[in-house]
């Protein structure tokens, strides 16, 4: 009598073996995006650490700028014409810059328009350009001036008219026909552009904001810290 031949045993997958090991390749998926997310964040804090450390550029050249170009420290102000705060700065803060830094050769100022407040920011600040453009140091004789004669800033009191006016009163050696022609035609509006797209990648988030040697000065808006800060900034 012959022998069967004992049938092969045919392969059936353990259905819980293989949702095993399903889960087991989708947790190691899962861990690797994980892993690559987790690196990729890192990189953005360190790029974003390095940028906030890297001093800011800044064309000094094309800024009106007060005192010696070859100042050891460079003082940029980002401000608004119609910024209470930045008035303040102006009157009670800059004179005391001038006597002790610039005046002794020892930094510059430079001025970076901020146009935020109002509609007539922008017109004041195309005023100044339009004055900077005529006679670079009757600039810093009208920003004076814009300053004390500053009204509310819930009002448009920075128009065509009025800043011609002021310039005259303050007897500022320029062409007034020509700022008028300059403020109506929005001559220099390109460079107030220019300055306002440099506000967000410096994060410059309010008036009046201070950069000591292109870093962002960051202490108490008054004169003893910033002076401290300038003084630290002069030892190296």
């Amino acid at each position: 009598m012959a022998l069967s031949k004992p049938k092969k045993k045919q392969y059936r997958p353990n259905p819980n073996k293989q949702s095993k090991e399903a889960q087991r390749k989708g947790s190691n998926k899962s861990l690797i995006f994980l892993t690559l997310a987790f690196v990729a964040v890192i990189a953005v804090i360190i790029i974003g650490l390095n940028q906030q450390s890297k001093p800011a550029s800044f064309d000094y050249a094309s800024l009106p700028t007060q005192g010696s170009t070859e100042a050891p420290v460079k003082l940029v102000e980002f401000g608004d014409f119609k910024c209470p705060s930045c008035q303040f700065f102006a009157q009670n803060i800059k004179p005391q810059l001038e006597k002790d830094f610039i005046d002794t050769g020892k930094a510059s100022l430079s001025f970076v328009n901020y146009t935020f407040i109002g509609p007539d920011s922008e017109t004041a600040a195309l005023a100044a350009e339009a004055v900077h453009q005529q006679n670079p140091e009757a600039y810093w004789t009208y920003y004076k001036t814009l300053y004390d004669k500053q009204q509310d800033e819930r009002i448009e009191w920075a128009t065509p008219e009025h800043l011609v006016q002021l310039a005259k009163d303050a007897n500022l050696p320029i062409d007034f026909d020509k700022l008028r022609s300059d403020i109506d035609n929005k001559t220099y509006k390109k460079r107030v552009d220019k300055d306002n797209e440099s506000v967000r990648p410096l994060n410059v988030t309010g008036t009046p904001t201070l950069f000591i040697n292109g870093k962002k000065y960051t202490g108490s808006m008054d004169y003893a810290s910033i002076k401290a800060t300038i003084e630290k900034t002069l030892k190296g």
